[in-house]
């Protein structure tokens, strides 16, 4: 039998583009209310997957690779990547927030 190998695809954003894997929409709140599934909470965080070369190399997106990021999704394209996959292509402008872990003050000099 002749192997078929199939070539891995990746997407790079070109301009002032990001690719988002948006996360799941949530289907219980916080305090653990199960929400039927035409009630699911609209989800607008996801995880930088890609940054495009502009966005890379510009100092005024301090974006890196994996950093959870709250988005407006007006503008986003979704990405056919694979069936189970929910990725958006989205402007750099559309990226409202990154989530940053707050780290430790550096010691005194007293």
């Amino acid at each position: 039998m002749k192997e078929t190998r199939r070539a891995l695809e990746t997407i790079e954003p070109i301009g002032l583009r990001v690719l988002i894997r948006k996360d799941e929409p949530k289907q219980v709140t916080k305090g653990g209310i199960h929400l039927p599934d035409e009630s699911e909470i609209p989800t607008i965080t996801g995880r930088v997957v890609a940054i495009g070369v502009q966005v890379e190399n510009n100092p005024d997106f301090p974006l890196r690779q994996y950093d959870k990021v709250l988005i407006d999704p007006s503008h986003g394209i979704p990405v056919s990547f694979e069936p189970d996959n929910k990725m958006y292509i989205v402007p750099v402008d559309d990226i409202i927030a990154v989530f940053r872990r707050g780290e430790e003050d550096p010691p005194s000099e007293d």
